[in-house]
């Protein structure tokens, strides 16, 4: 049963039905790729403080297109080198 359900897209069927499904909704995609990015730069986990600097990043991602290149290029942004995402 190639079936199974993504949370905030729902139910889909096969592989033409997971694209679909994350073709609908980009923006969950990108923040789960933009974590993963984000762990791998910062050698840590991603934590409840940088959810901000992840909405960013996914809406910066989002005015270009949602380009590979649109997240490289704010992973290693101001806001964690000036140590913003830093815990409180």
């Amino acid at each position: 049963d190639p079936s199974a359900a993504l949370p905030g897209v729902g139910e889909f069927r096969g592989i033409d039905g997971l694209e679909n499904a994350l073709l609908s909704r980009p923006e969950l995609f990108v923040a789960t790729l933009t974590e993963n990015l984000l762990t791998f730069a910062l050698g840590r986990g991603v934590e409840y403080y940088d959810a901000p600097a992840i909405r960013k990043i996914v809406r910066d991602a989002e005015k270009g297109g949602y380009r590979f290149s649109s997240l490289i290029l704010e992973v290693p942004s101001d806001h964690f080198l000036d140590g913003a995402a830093t815990p409180p």
